[in-house]
């Protein structure tokens, strides 16, 4: 056998898509193949994503990156979930907490005891069986404790908040260090071989002509490669996610460090909240069909915790995914593969999975279909079931105080969201598939959380008595509140382990 091997992979954009693709292959490919980043500082990158999802850290230790030294450089923050303001109902609140639900015991699943009992007044608020979410209450953050095992201490999920301009200068400086050779300059055109269209360089407006053999498409929503060149396609999905628009603003710190995001629903849309040790991230996503940019601007800066640092910026998208993720010899990472609302912070890690995927599916000179044409079929599972899981926070909605939100729960909804909820109406049953993002834990915690009462639960339940369920469920719950008790404040575990330096006083 033999494989005619690439020499030169070309990432054409910077950010944070175009430098964690930097960091991972230059971590990942070992110094024996070209890697040339292509950027232009002239164009600015729309850095929403600032809250993520436990897999981060894998990302981070796979590229050597020290978690403190991270946290510092980035004015980063711990976050164990997110909370949900008036999704269900007007004045509704809830958690989707990180990690596990309870301890099993015995046949079934814990949440099926639960069911049973909360069922029959007997039972606490699911929170109180999730350490992470009774932590968030309590403004608590511990990373796992591996000197306490078969304790919930020492199996906590946790991300990040950060400032994601920071992470790409952070990841930029450790890629430019392992040999990646950044560009600089805004590219005029496009350069496409005539045998078969594949890109063959792209052209700075300076005239320099970058040449590679594959090119990694990190150009924001334009998709300047995937699409503007190669035409790929883009499959709107915006009948199920409606919101179009979205205004991004910082504040000053409140006096309380969270370690969580906050998503608020307001009248055509919802806000986010990312604490940081610095500032306030803050935006408001909203369908520009039923509420206008002046009103959107309006709610957005009378729902901040402190003074406004900026004029809020205005970001427009199309929720959805390319009809091809890989096409000839292009990749598209990040924004230009598609847009998915960051309700539930999922664009980071779908930087991260991509990364990862094209690794698993590394091309040679041939470009075999039958390996893109794999990578495209996970690439779309993936972007269709996270898809589903934020459709469900818009469909499980009771609210009957606006237009948006009555359009909303009586929108058609895609045929894998549907069984999913139907599983779960009947017997409060949940299926992974495929190893899909989400979790049995986070789909219960939403159904849950938006008032989806299954009509039963599972037989096997009645196999114990109430009386031993009921002991079962408080042991669980009195075991976290032990463990939530000895963990320190967020604010204080920040500043004893990873406080960013204070900024340098302005010279006068």
């Amino acid at each position: 056998m033999q494989t005619d091997l690439l020499k030169t992979i070309v990432i054409v954009g910077g950010g944070t898509a175009g430098w964690m693709t930097a960091a991972a292959f230059a971590t990942a490919l070992k110094g024996r193949y070209r890697i040339r980043l292509v950027e232009s500082d002239e164009i600015g990158i729309v850095g929403v994503g600032e809250a993520t999802i436990p897999m981060i850290q894998i990302f981070n230790k796979i590229v050597g990156i020290d978690e403190a030294e991270f946290i510092q450089a980035t004015q980063g923050t711990f976050k164990l979930g997110i909370e949900f303001v008036n999704w269900g109902k007007l004045g509704d609140r809830y958690m989707h907490g990180f990690g596990k639900i309870g301890q099993d015991l015995w046949t079934v699943r814990f949440d099926q005891y639960w069911q049973k009992m909360n069922a029959l007044g007997r039972a606490k608020p699911l929170e109180h069986y999730c350490i992470t979410r009774m932590a968030s209450k309590a403004d608590k953050f511990l990373p796992p404790q591996p000197n306490v095992p078969n304790s919930p201490l020492n199996d906590i999920a946790y991300a990040y908040h950060f400032d994601a301009s920071l992470y790409a200068r952070f990841l930029r400086r450790l890629s430019e260090a392992r040999g990646v050779q950044r560009t600089e300059g805004r590219i005029d055109h496009v350069s496409q071989r005539e045998s078969d269209g594949h890109v063959d360089a792209v052209v700075l407006a300076s005239g320099e002509r970058v040449e590679g053999e594959f090119f990694i498409d990190c150009s924001g929503f334009r998709g300047l490669l995937i699409e503007q060149t190669l035409k790929t396609g883009y499959e709107d999905w915006t009948h199920w996610l409606p919101c179009d628009r979205a205004l991004a603003v910082p504040c000053d710190s409140a006096p309380k460090l969270t370690p969580y995001t906050r998503s608020t629903a307001h009248r055509a849309g919802w806000q986010w909240r990312i604490p940081l040790q610095h500032r306030i991230g803050n935006g408001h996503v909203y369908c520009s069909q039923f509420v206008s940019d002046d009103e959107a601007a309006a709610t957005l800066l009378s729902n901040l915790d402190g003074k406004p640092q900026a004029d809020p910026r205005p970001i427009r998208f199309t929720t959805g995914m390319r009809k091809q993720a890989w096409n000839k010899n292009v990749v598209s990472v990040g924004l230009a593969s598609g847009f998915m609302e960051p309700l539930e912070s999922t664009s980071i890690h779908m930087i991260q999975s991509s990364i990862q995927r094209l690794i698993d599916y590394f091309p040679d000179q041939g470009f075999n279909p039958v390996d893109v044409a794999e990578y495209n079929r996970q690439s779309r599972f993936e972007y269709e079931r996270i898809r589903d899981f934020i459709v469900l926070h818009y469909k499980l909605n009771q609210r009957d105080d606006s237009p948006f939100w009555r359009a909303c729960a009586d929108m058609p909804i895609p045929d894998s969201l549907a069984h999913k909820i139907e599983l779960y109406k009947a017997h409060g049953r949940m299926v992974r598939t495929d190893n899909e993002l989400f979790t049995e834990f986070s789909w219960l915690q939403v159904f849950e959380g938006q008032n989806l009462v299954p009509q039963a639960y599972h037989p096997l339940v009645d196999l114990q008595s109430e009386a031993s369920i009921a002991e079962y469920l408080e042991s669980v719950r009195q075991v976290i509140v032990k463990c939530v008790e000895v963990m320190p404040d967020h604010q204080a575990y920040i500043d004893q382990h990873c406080r960013a330096p204070a900024p340098k006083p302005a010279m006068v």
